[in-house]
């Protein structure tokens, strides 16, 4: 069964069609990212409406201004709950602006040191900041990292492996011109793959310009499978499993 390592459930239009479609089509597990203090409650409430859906709490770096003590508690507080399985997505984000560099460091280096008190998972946001990111995770020691919507090159794949990270890929593997992402996913060990929709962003092919679900998760894997020449089934459950070790997801 396909497990969704990161869909921005809380996001999409119509949430309890959008489940019970990926219901239909065969995902098991949907894990479900916050972004901003505010999606707390919000996704909380979400996974513990529904069976088989867990969260991530953190901050993403878009909203790092308005990331203080009061939130880093909260994070804390939260991830006693069952269904909390990770923090992120936090990270940093320059594809907009790097004035606020440090503020986002100093957001990202917090929750760091969180999941290091939690010993938690940490998935992580990285866009047009691969140096910074790689150097903090080093810096920090941290360890159980989920380098999710992975957008490097294969030398930096390579190099997120050595430091014991996964890699996580969604939509973007199933663009036409897209020739990195697919010599990555072509290269990477298979005991390091997830998979993930980050929906409602980055709809795969063919339904680009629709909002992204994850009943389209099934075509990442169709891609990867092409690309790599394995069967289908093989990349479903060795994704699966890699997902279910990673986040320490029980059996049912």
């Amino acid at each position: 069964m396909l497990i969704d390592t990161h869909a921005h459930i809380n996001m999409l239009s119509n949430i309890d069609s959008s489940i019970e479609e990926a219901r239909k089509a065969g995902v098991k597990e949907i894990i479900v990212p916050t972004a901003t203090g505010d999606d707390f409650d919000c996704v909380i409430e979400l996974t513990n409406k529904f069976d088989n859906m867990y969260a991530l709490i953190g901050v993403h770096p878009e909203d790092c201004e308005n990331f203080d003590d009061a939130t880093a508690k909260r994070i804390i507080e939260l991830y006693k709950n069952e269904k909390v399985v990770g923090i992120g997505e936090i990270g940093l984000d320059y594809h907009y602006t790097k004035e606020n560099t440090k503020t986002q460091k100093d957001c990202f280096i917090t929750q760091l040191e969180i999941a290091k008190i939690l010993k938690a998972p940490i998935v992580i946001h990285d866009r047009d900041a691969h140096k910074d990111v790689f150097d903090i995770l080093k810096d920090m020691k941290s360890e159980n990292v989920l380098m999710h919507c992975f957008s490097g090159s294969v030398e930096l794949m390579y190099q997120a492996l050595d430091m014991g990270y996964k890699i996580a890929i969604g939509g973007v593997v199933t663009f036409k011109n897209a020739k990195t992402i697919k010599e990555v996913a072509l290269k990477i060990p298979l005991e390091s793959l997830m998979l993930e929709t980050d929906c409602p962003y980055l709809t795969p092919h063919p339904f680009r310009g629709l909002e992204n679900s994850p009943k389209y998760i099934g075509f990442v894997a169709k891609e990867i499978a092409k690309i790599k020449n394995i069967p289908y089934d093989s990349i479903v459950n060795i994704t699966a499993k890699n997902a279910r070790e990673f986040f320490n997801l029980k059996d049912d």
